[in-house]
């Protein structure tokens, strides 16, 4: 039998993780391996815990959420975080999906789609709110205006990183082009999805292709 997927709940409101704590507990593939509520008790239990998977909250006493986020994916980058909140704007969503998140869902989130969020995020597998996920998809597009100014947010290496995924190279061609390690190369794609706002290479290389990255010097 498969050993069941570890979770930590960080919230700074202890009845929001005992309601979440209770009904997680009860699912036979699920285990609740520890409650933190704060970003920093967060990023230690991470770090000694190495879960599949932490739900976070974003406003919490210290470093908040989205810090701890960044520092939960330094720390332990085999964990997936699950951002669970009550806030869908802008200011929150993009800033946490940049720090690592994998799926941002909202607090009003039934239990039984939350446990399936948990066994989707330990697969690796992005749920996102609707709304969040329109405004995503809204990002992409260059709804805010041109989209090519996402590449600015990208170092040279990145750029390189991006245009070697969009000519089809794996992770190990490209280090190996590049002369640097695979796991060098991990973090450049970790970056280059987290800053263009998608979850996962076909979609960077398409990006890449649509917003003319690859006709440029």
């Amino acid at each position: 039998m498969a050993e069941p997927i570890s979770v930590i709940i960080a919230d700074d409101h202890a009845l929001v993780r005992q309601g979440v704590r209770a009904f997680l507990d009860v699912q036979s593939d699920l285990a609740v391996v520890g409650e933190a509520d704060s970003g920093e008790a967060t990023v230690h239990m991470a770090a000694e815990l190495v879960p599949d998977v932490v739900l976070m909250d974003l406003l919490m006493p210290g470093i908040g959420g989205v810090e701890a986020t960044r520092q939960v994916k330094q720390v332990s980058p085999h964990t997936q975080v699950i951002v669970l909140t009550s806030y869908h704007e802008d200011e929150h969503i993009f800033p946490a999906l940049r720090a690592g998140a994998l799926s941002y869902v909202l607090k009003d989130v039934g239990p039984d789609e939350l446990a399936e969020t948990v066994r989707k995020a330990a697969r690796g597998e992005s749920v996102l709110h609707p709304r969040v996920a329109a405004r995503v998809v809204q990002e992409i597009r260059g709804a805010k205006g041109d989209t090519l100014n996402l590449f600015t947010e990208l170092s040279n290496r990145e750029l390189e990183v991006l245009r070697l995924i969009a000519d089809g190279l794996s992770n190990a061609a490209i280090a190996n082009k590049l002369v640097i390690s695979e796991k060098t190369v991990k973090g450049h794609v970790s970056n280059i999805l987290s800053k263009l706002h998608i979850f996962d290479r076909t979609q960077a290389a398409v990006f890449a292709w649509q917003q003319g990255l690859m006709q440029r010097e």
